[in-house]
Parts: structure tokens; sequence; C-alpha cells
């Protein structure tokens, strides 16, 4: 829930800078979504095939959070400084 969560409050921010921040801190969201899924399946509470299908839709969905996070001229990989200083 804290992955759209954070992306629908960083789409009511003023400037693509702040934008960002959220996308980067919806990445972490997903970081941390792969953690539980972990635990999840490493206390088997959770099936094999069923970890195995969240987690590919865990990556699918951070590679789409890093694309939008490039389409607003961040980088995931440099804090976003990559490109903002274009005038």
């Amino acid at each position: 829930m804290s992955i759209p969560t954070n992306l629908v409050e960083g789409v009511g921010q003023k400037s693509k800078r702040e934008f960002s921040r959220f996308i980067r801190i919806s990445l972490n969201s997903s970081n941390e979504l792969e953690y539980h899924l972990i635990v999840a399946r490493d206390f088997e509470v959770m099936e094999p095939n069923e970890y195995a299908t969240l987690r590919s839709e865990t990556i699918q969905v951070r590679k789409m959070l890093h694309g939008l996070l490039r389409s607003m001229g961040g980088d995931s990989r440099d804090g976003g400084q990559k490109g903002s200083h274009r005038g």
C-alpha cells in the first residue's frame, strides 16, 4: 500500500524535484516489500510459487518506478542530481 500512496502524495507536490523524491520513497518501499516477501517465504507462510509470482511483480513495479524517475529527469542511482542542472 505504501508504494502507490507515496506516488499519490508526490503528484500533489509543487515541483518535479519533490515528486522525484516521493518516487524514490516508493522505490524504497518496494525494497521493503521484497524483504517482507522473503520473510513470508522463509517462515513458510507463503507458498514458493506465490512468492515467486509476487517477487516478480514487485521487480516489475520497481522497473516502472525507475523509468518514471528517469522520465522526471532524475536518476535513482544518483539521488536525482543527474540532469538537475539543465537550464
